[in-house]
């Protein structure tokens, strides 16, 4: 088996853990317990992609709203699509992003960086240059890991006896209508 036959026939697991991680934020109101962190709000808004099928009948979806339930998104969940990539507003403590996740490959795409450092923006010296690329790159490196150990607790939780109950839980909230 190759590469890309080997990912396309796991690319479920990732859209698998974008249903679960909506169904735990939607579970608390939008906050998400992570063991070792703590709480931390994860909001899914503005936009969803859902895919069905392969081959000549693969179909995708597009479900848009600003901080509304999607319900579009919910009922195609409940005629078997895969919610293959969604907006999330991510916060931490003080700092908020606001990135897009695709499923098939934990791909982080349009990522919105919190501001930080004021009133060192706009200076040309070589140390601020290089706080503000090395803060960035820590906001980065902050985000990815969030984004990893959330990922770590799904697969916890997804190889465990306790999947088929956490399963039933989701199922549940997809069939339940808003």
């Amino acid at each position: 088996m190759d590469l890309v036959d080997l990912i396309s026939e796991k690319r479920f697991l990732g859209q698998d853990f974008l249903t679960w991680l909506w169904y735990k934020s939607d579970e608390r109101g939008g906050t998400v317990f992570l063991p070792g962190t703590g709480d931390i709000q994860l909001v899914f808004e503005k936009h969803m992609l859902l895919e069905y099928g392969e081959g000549d009948s693969f179909e995708k979806i597009v479900c848009q709203g600003l901080q509304a339930e999607l319900r579009e998104a919910r009922t195609g969940l409940r005629m078997g699509k895969k919610l293959e990539q969604t907006r999330i507003h991510l916060v931490l403590g003080e700092y908020q992003w606001f990135l897009t996740l695709k499923g098939s490959m934990l791909q982080f795409r349009n990522v919105k960086l919190p501001k930080t450092m004021t009133g060192t923006e706009e200076s040309d010296d070589p140390h601020a240059v290089e706080g503000r690329l090395l803060d960035r790159i820590g906001l980065l490196e902050t985000a990815t890991r969030t984004v990893d150990e959330l990922f770590r607790l799904f697969l916890e939780i997804r190889v465990s006896s306790d999947w088929q109950d956490e399963l039933a839980k989701v199922s549940a909230w997809v069939q339940k209508s808003k």
